[in-house]
C-alpha cells in the first residue's frame, strides 16, 4: 500500500504545489493575475487527480463485498465533498502565504500559523462526525480500516505539501 500511495501522490502533488507556489512567488506584477489563474487551474486539476487516486487506493486496500461497496461508495462520495471543503481552506491559506512570503510581517506569520492548524482540527472533527455514517454501511472494523487508510493518505499529501513550502524567513 505504501508504494502505491507514495508513487501516486508524491509526484502529482509535488508538481501541483511547487508549480502553484513558484508562480505565486515569481510572477511579475503585470502577469500576476494570469499566473495565479494558471496556478489555480493546475492545482484544481491535480486535486481532482489526487481525489481520483485516493478513491482508487481506498478501493484497492479496503476489502468490501459487492453489497458493502454498493452502500459504501455513495457515503464516501459525500464524505469527500466535506473533505474537499477543508482542503479548499488549506489551499487558500497557501495562496495567501505565497503572496505574502517576501513581505510577511510578524503579525501575518502569527495569524498564518494559527489559521494553518484550524483545518487539521476540522479534519479530525470531520472524521469523528462521519464515523457513524460509515458504520451504517460497513462494519466498525472496516470503518476503522477506512479511516486508517484515509489518514495515511492525508499524511502523505501533507508531507508532500510541507516539503514544498519554504519556511518563514526570520
Amino acid at each position: 500500500m505504501r508504494k502505491n500511495i507514495s508513487a501516486v501522490l508524491s509526484l502529482s502533488f509535488a508538481l501541483a504545489i511547487s508549480t502553484s507556489i513558484a508562480y505565486a512567488q515569481q510572477a511579475a506584477p503585470e502577469r500576476k493575475v494570469s499566473a495565479d489563474q494558471a496556478a489555480d487551474n493546475t492545482v484544481q486539476l491535480m486535486r481532482q487527480d489526487i481525489r481520483s487516486e485516493r478513491k482508487k487506493i481506498a478501493a484497492a486496500n479496503l476489502p468490501l463485498t459487492e453489497a458493502e461497496a454498493v452502500k459504501f461508495w455513495p457515503v464516501y462520495d459525500r464524505y469527500v465533498v466535506e473533505h474537499s471543503k477543508i482542503h479548499d481552506i488549506r489551499y487558500a491559506l497557501l495562496k495567501e502565504y505565497a503572496q505574502n512570503y517576501n513581505t510577511m510581517t510578524d503579525e501575518q506569520a502569527n495569524s498564518f500559523i494559527k489559521r494553518w492548524t484550524a483545518p487539521e482540527e476540522q479534519m479530525a472533527q470531520l472524521r469523528l462526525n462521519w464515523m457513524p455514517e460509515f458504520e451504517k454501511v460497513i462494519a466498525p472494523k472496516k470503518t476503522a480500516m477506512f479511516f486508517q487508510i484515509d489518514r495515511r493518505l492525508g499524511l502523505m499529501v501533507e508531507l508532500q505539501l510541507s516539503s514544498q513550502i519554504p519556511l518563514v524567513r526570520p
